[in-house]
Formats: C-alpha cells, sequence, structure tokens
C-alpha cells in the first residue's frame, strides 16, 4: 500500500512538473501575451475574426490566421508590421479607427523607463516584432 501512496505522488509531481513548465512557456511567449491584450478582443483568441468586441464593430475584424494563405503561401512581413505600428494604412481600418500600436508602445515604455536611460524605438520594435512572430505561427494553410 505504501507503494501505491508514493507512485501517486510522483505521478501527481510530474504532472505538476509539466503543468508548471507549460505554464512557464505560455508566460515567456511575450507574443502572445501581446496579441492576448492588444488584438484578441476584436480579433478573437485564434485569431479568426470573432473577438468579443466584433458586434460592435461597424467593419469585421480581419481572419489574421489567413494572412499567408491570401498572400500566395508568403507572411508579408513587413505590411504585417507596418499595419500594427500604425505606418500603413488599411483599408478595413479606415481612418486609422484602430489602435496605432507603435505609438501607444511608445507612450507605455515612457511611462515605464522614464529615469532611466533606453532605446525607445527599440523597445516598441521588440514589442511588435513579438506580436508579429505570434501571428506568424497563428497561420493556417
Amino acid at each position: 500500500m505504501k507503494h501505491a501512496k508514493w507512485g501517486r505522488v510522483l505521478l501527481a509531481a510530474a504532472l505538476l512538473g509539466i503543468t508548471g513548465a507549460a505554464l512557464a512557456a505560455d508566460a515567456a511567449d511575450f507574443g502572445k501575451r501581446e496579441y492576448d491584450l492588444k488584438c484578441a478582443s476584436c480579433h478573437g483568441l485564434t485569431g479568426k475574426g470573432d473577438g468579443y468586441y466584433k458586434p460592435f464593430l461597424n467593419v469585421a475584424p480581419s481572419n489574421l490566421s489567413v494572412i499567408t494563405k491570401k498572400n500566395n503561401g508568403v507572411f508579408p512581413l513587413e505590411y504585417v508590421v507596418q499595419s500594427i505600428d500604425g505606418r500603413g494604412a488599411v483599408k478595413a481600418h479606415g481612418p486609422r479607427e484602430m489602435p496605432i500600436w507603435g505609438r501607444d508602445f511608445a507612450l507605455e515604455a515612457g511611462e515605464k523607463y522614464f529615469d532611466v536611460p533606453y532605446d525607445g524605438q527599440a523597445v516598441v520594435r521588440a514589442r511588435i516584432l513579438a506580436l508579429v512572430d505570434y501571428l506568424n505561427r497563428l497561420q493556417v494553410y
């Protein structure tokens, strides 16, 4: 009977270790975190345009999981970066109704790092590239 108890304890510890590793990996996925915080409300958790704000928008959010498919199998990195950071015009967004995340990221960095030397544009680029990397991983073929 003692062996069965230890077996259950070891199994529980192994499962907790696996779960903990998965949670830690998810916490370190900065692109997913940015997406969940900034994009999922409109574009949905899987990027299919089914976010909970969809009923309240004049233009339906685009399906972000088929960007590559719509671009003949190539993920248009520069176009996606420009769409997110605000340099590129997105027809569906009209007069930039979608937040210009580059500007917002710069403001957040300025508030966070106001008392230390930092490269504000590097912070913005890092956040946008993490988000673009996650969008690239959402693609379905």
